[in-house]
């Protein structure tokens, strides 16, 4: 490489750093603070979100809410479950609390199980499908299965969500 292409590449780097001022240094800001906020970074970039943490190479920053199967399944609360009075169904009342802005149509799928560790018990799935979740509120549901025992449905210890998702709707 050429002199002249070494001296540009490193005035270009020179303007870069006064440009950018440097924030990932942990320096001084014009505001009079010498504060870095809780902006932590090493090695690998800068940035404005204080909320924002960077990591060797590349950077990680907050998660809002993560994926919509991951956000759906924290949405969804258990409500009750067991045989239902009539002794054939096995039943799982849901309550679905929409906080985001937008309506959502939930679809949820529910285990019945027996105790930990007890192969005896026949797992049992219920599902609820396009359950209407306005923006910023909540909405109760059922899902409801075949009983697959013989027995008063006593076996079933506990339910829970093994799968849940929404669409905007």
């Amino acid at each position: 490489m050429k002199i002249r292409h070494v001296r540009a590449v490193a005035v270009f780097g020179i303007v870069l750093v006064a440009l950018t001022g440097a924030r990932g240094s942990g320096g001084g800001s014009c505001g009079g603070s010498s504060s870095s906020g809780s902006n932590s970074s090493s090695s690998g970039g800068s940035h404005d979100n204080d909320s924002d943490t960077t990591t060797s190479g590349g950077s990680t920053g907050s998660v809002t809410g993560g994926s919509s199967a991951n956000k759906a399944l924290r949405d969804v609360t258990i409500d009750s479950c067991g045989l239902d009075a009539s002794g054939k169904k096995l039943t799982a009342k849901i309550t679905v609390n929409n906080s985001d802005s937008l309506a959502y149509a939930y679809d949820v799928s529910l285990e019945f199980k027996g105790d930990l560790g007890d192969t005896t018990v026949t797992k049992a799935t219920a599902r609820i499908d396009d359950l209407q979740v306005a923006a910023g509120s909540s909405a109760k549901g059922e899902a409801t299965t075949a009983y697959p025992g013989s027995g008063n449905g006593s076996e079933y210890k506990k339910c829970e969500v093994v799968s849940a998702s929404r669409t905007a709707s």
